[in-house]
């Protein structure tokens, strides 16, 4: 979280630099307006593109839990299933016992 934070400082503190340093250019108004919007684009783009990546790295952060929980659950049926068969063993063992003993 720190570092998207960091991102946008960085992305701000650029966009407000540039916007300082437009308005403060001897230029036309109209110029200075159209440079002014061509910056605000070339941040909005900038910003989309930091988002789609993120976006990117999200889902394959999903994808990776979703597969790690499909791992975790084939375990736990694993575990069940031996744990199952250990008792049935033992239940057959104690019978075979208790037939002897008789």
């Amino acid at each position: 979280m720190k570092n998207s934070n960091v991102v946008l400082g960085i992305l701000a503190g650029a966009a407000v630099g540039a916007l300082i340093g437009i308005l403060y250019a001897p230029d036309k108004g109209s110029n200075t307006r159209k440079k002014i919007y061509r910056k605000g684009e070339d941040v909005v783009g900038d910003l989309q593109e930091k988002a789609h990546k993120l976006s990117e790295k999200a889902s394959d952060l999903a994808q990776k839990a979703s597969r790690l929980v499909d791992k975790v659950n084939e375990s736990v049926t694993n575990v069940k299933r031996e744990a199952h068969d250990v008792v049935e063993n033992a239940k057959s063992k104690f019978a075979g016992m208790k037939q002897q003993e008789s």
